[in-house]
């Protein structure tokens, strides 16, 4: 969770600062070879696990630092239930895959809070993390850089979450409406980089984008599924505290103040091994996600 205090300096911390001198060839063989130092555990109240049709599971990372008011809505709703027998109603090729109450009908639990466009962007003035910035120029964002785990673009004092794929956003109707949580989105396709800040980003799917990619896409306008298509049931979803241990997924981000990040970022903007003859120079921020892997 990223933790905005009063007062504090907002650091920047080199990209190229801890690069080894002999690094790995290969971003891969970085992560495959990062020590456990260089990983963070991430919570289970953050890890949100989704079961749909055939027992697949798909385990999502919500970020409360940078969207407090969906996250906690979120986890209402988890706790209360609600998406039990609700569906996947959109697959858009390239876009999106959208699930929630088809009928929006279904009443939400009590005690939600109120969200608006204000939630979309959280200042970053007083954050006492250190940013590792992006090695590139971003076409969205005057900066981008990394903070706590996550990919971060900023604008002054300003930060949001980026529509990268598998990142998860909540679905709304037209402004001033600003979603409740209840209605959630993952990006399947390009980086639809455009609605950044104009939709609250929640967080990133870490295990099981396979079965949200790989649905059929919806012949409706939107990609939505028609009345004659079936509608993917979603058969539970619950937050990983409240499962027991047994049934409790573990996962571990990279620190991106590590070494081992440092050195996994340089290579994944240039990259020269026996596959790549010459270095692409930068990265798109979307181009770098942050590792994230199963706990040992």
């Amino acid at each position: 969770m990223i933790r905005f205090f009063a007062p504090a300096l907002l650091a920047f911390a080199p990209a190229s600062a801890a690069i080894a001198a002999d690094p790995p060839a290969t971003p891969a063989a970085v992560v495959a070879a990062a020590p456990a130092s260089a990983w963070r555990a991430i919570a289970a109240e953050d890890l949100l696990v989704m079961t749909i049709e055939g027992g697949k599971r798909v385990v999502i990372q919500v970020a409360p630092g940078f969207a407090p008011r969906h996250v906690a809505n979120i986890r209402a709703l988890a706790r209360a239930h609600w998406w039990d027998g609700t569906s996947i109603n959109r697959v858009q090729d390239n876009y999106v895959v959208q699930w929630g109450d088809v009928t929006e009908k279904k009443p939400l639990p009590p005690g939600l809070s109120p969200t608006s466009s204000a939630d979309y962007v959280r200042s970053i003035a007083n954050v006492r993390l250190a940013i590792t910035p992006s090695p590139s120029a971003d076409a969205y964002a005057p900066k981008t850089g990394y903070v706590d785990g996550w990919p971060m673009a900023m604008d002054g004092d300003g930060a949001w979450l980026p529509h990268c794929y598998g990142f998860v956003g909540v679905g709304r109707n037209v402004s001033p409406d600003a979603g409740t949580g209840a209605e959630l989105y993952a990006v399947n396709g390009q980086a639809p980089r455009q609605l950044d800040r104009n939709i609250a980003v929640v967080g990133r799917v870490v295990e099981g984008m396979a079965h949200l990619s790989s649905l059929p896409r919806g012949s409706g306008e939107l990609g939505f599924y028609t009345a004659d298509e079936k509608k993917v049931p979603i058969l539970s979803v619950r937050l990983a505290s409240d499962l027991p241990d047994a049934e409790r997924p573990h996962f571990q981000a990279m620190d991106v103040a590590s070494p081992s990040f440092a050195t996994y970022l340089h290579l994944r903007a240039n990259r020269k091994d026996d596959f790549y003859d010459r270095p692409a120079g930068g990265v798109d921020l979307c181009n770098a996600p942050v590792p994230v892997r199963a706990a040992p």
